[in-house]
Order: C-alpha cells, then sequence, then structure tokens
C-alpha cells in the first residue's frame, strides 16, 4: 500500500507523524449495531507505516463493533481553539499473531507505567488486554 499519510516535508505531515508517535491517547470510534458513533479512549502504537496497533479486553464492545463493519476513526484532541485537528480513518483486522502487549517493544516503551497503573504489571496487562487490533490509515484530514 503506497503511502496514505500527508507528505512529511509539509508542516501538516510532519504534525500527523509527531502525533502519531508521541500521542498518549487517541479516541477511536466504531459503529454501534443501531449506527450510533462509539468514541472510546484508547492506547495505541505506530507502526511507523500505514497502521496502528490497540490492544484490547476480550468482551469489548468495539470488538463486536468492528467484526460487524471494519471501519473506523481515530481522532486526536485539537488545541482547544479549533486547530491542531488530525481525524485517521480506515479498516480493522484483529491480529492473532500479534505479541503480547508487554513484548511489544514500542507498547512497552510508550505504556509501561500506564500499564503497571492500570493491570499491576505490564505481564497482567498483556492479560487483561490480550486482543490485538490492526487499524489501517486509509485516508487522513485535519487542520
Amino acid at each position: 500500500m503506497t503511502d496514505v499519510l500527508p507528505d512529511p516535508a509539509t508542516p501538516f505531515g510532519t504534525r500527523v507523524r509527531d502525533r502519531l508517535t508521541d500521542e498518549v491517547v487517541g479516541w477511536l470510534s466504531t459503529v454501534g449495531a443501531d449506527g450510533t458513533p462509539q468514541p472510546n479512549p484508547v492506547w495505541f502504537v505506530w507502526d511507523g507505516g500505514t497502521s496502528v496497533l490497540v490492544y484490547n479486553r476480550p468482551r469489548a464492545n468495539r470488538l463486536a463493533h468492528l467484526r460487524r463493519l471494519p471501519r473506523w476513526s481515530l481522532n486526536f484532541d485539537g488545541d482547544g481553539q479549533g486547530g491542531d485537528i488530525v481525524v485517521l480513518t480506515g479498516s480493522a483486522t484483529i491480529v492473532d499473531d500479534a505479541p503480547a502487549a508487554f513484548e511489544n517493544g514500542a507498547y512497552l516503551a510508550k505504556y509501561r507505567g500506564r500499564m503497571t497503573r492500570v493491570s499491576g504489571s505490564p505481564e497482567q496487562f498483556a492479560v487483561d488486554y490480550p486482543v490485538a487490533l490492526r487499524l489501517t490509515i486509509q485516508r487522513v484530514r485535519g487542520s
């Protein structure tokens, strides 16, 4: 797949890559069975290309939503003034062979302390959040 991210030589392209790397929480929106958008805060790690990985509890509603309709949006908080907007959209796949969250070096580096706070340890976090979801980025928009 060709790079769908904006040109890294542009300010927006640089900002998108910075946000994908540095942002701690993104708002992942899926669509419920009744057609209602369902936004939820998620932790994620960018692969440096065209996808991000999100670890989930097995009974997370977003998994059922995405099995039914594998479309999503991931939004980052703006600057409070209507600027610094980044919205990613694409398709989702459950990844059966992804490493556990504590074995994913990039995810562990980004969230180790938070994993410990939420579950007591990174290893227990991986037990609590064992389902890896790959979000393939197909479109980026923002300001």
